[in-house]
């Protein structure tokens, strides 16, 4: 396997790959590897397929997760009196 050096990469582009990296929760080189191969039509998701529709569905924020939380916190109360 080689290795490929990139000089000059603008910002944009360098903060929209590291964003992706983030959310997938995948090193920089998984990203810009698998950015490459679908670039080429060669796809095929090498990282964590169970993250292939995240795009689709959605994806919390920690701010929003804790949001939810706090919210039904309260279905996870029970009440013996319900139960008898």
């Amino acid at each position: 396997m080689t290795s490929i050096t990139i000089h000059g990469l603008e910002d944009p582009i360098d903060s929209l790959i590291r964003e992706k990296a983030r959310r997938q929760g995948i090193s920089l080189n998984k990203t810009i590897k698998q950015l490459l191969a679908e670039s080429l039509g060669i796809s095929r998701d090498i990282t964590r397929p169970q993250h292939a529709f995240d795009d689709l569905c959605g994806i919390w924020s920690l701010e929003e997760l804790e949001e939810f939380n706090h919210n039904t916190q309260e279905f996870s109360i029970t009440d013996p009196r319900d139960w008898e």
